[in-house]
């Protein structure tokens, strides 16, 4: 007598709709979760959501760390021209010698106009706290601490006095500037800027760092 075994037909399962052979999912994991394709909507939202945080933690850092200022008046020319922008930065910020600062102080920076205010005005740092500025106006030439300044910024020699006497010690904690165009910049050479001209650090809003307009002046200032 013969026997006839029938192999018993396998069912196929269904999970998470697919059609899966039911000795293959036997030996599935029971956790095992198959992912549906996310739709092309969605990835873009995604996407968009992405954009968004990265773009106000760009606009919060930059806000925080960075200021655009205006030129206004003639004062730094031909360095800068009215009507030009810079980027300042007051971050973990000490003046040094030669660096361009917005003081919050006068607001035209001009011959024509003395009225002392809170508005900003841009210069140069001539001096630091603890070091002594003399200006010969018959020569035209600064000297700290003895030393004649190589000014190849300069558009005018400075040969224009106002009210402050020099030899000027400069305190510490404190700056002396001076605008580069010398015959036409109320600066520390007047008793209208700063205390007899000398700017107490905590007025110094920034150091310019770099030009952004026009565009085709943009670049690094100093």
């Amino acid at each position: 007598m013969k026997f006839l075994f029938l192999k018993r037909k396998e069912t196929p399962q269904n999970i998470n709709g697919f059609q899966v052979n039911s000795e293959f999912a036997e030996n599935l994991p029971e956790e095992m979760v198959i992912e549906e394709p996310k739709s092309a909507a969605k990835e873009i939202f995604d996407w968009l959501d992405v954009l968004s945080i990265a773009v106000i933690s760009v606009v919060v850092i930059f806000s925080l760390l960075f200021r655009i200022a205006t030129i206004s008046g003639p004062s730094m020319q031909n360095t800068l021209h009215s009507g030009e922008r810079v980027i300042i930065s007051n971050f973990a910020y000490t003046p040094k010698n030669g660096d361009i600062v917005v003081v919050s102080r006068n607001i035209e920076n001009s011959v024509e106009n003395q009225d002392s205010s809170d508005g900003p005005i841009i210069k140069r740092v001539i001096a630091v706290g603890g070091q002594t500025v003399n200006i010969d106006f018959e020569k035209g030439e600064v000297s700290v601490d003895g030393k004649v300044l190589k000014e190849d910024y300069i558009s005018t020699p400075t040969t224009t006095k106002w009210e402050v006497d020099f030899p000027v010690y400069v305190p510490e904690g404190c700056i002396f500037v001076l605008g580069d165009n010398r015959q036409n910049s109320l600066d520390s050479r007047s008793i209208h800027i700063g205390k007899d001209g000398i700017i107490d650090n905590r007025y110094v809003l920034g150091h310019a760092v770099y030009r952004i307009f026009p565009f085709n002046k943009i670049g690094k200032l100093d």
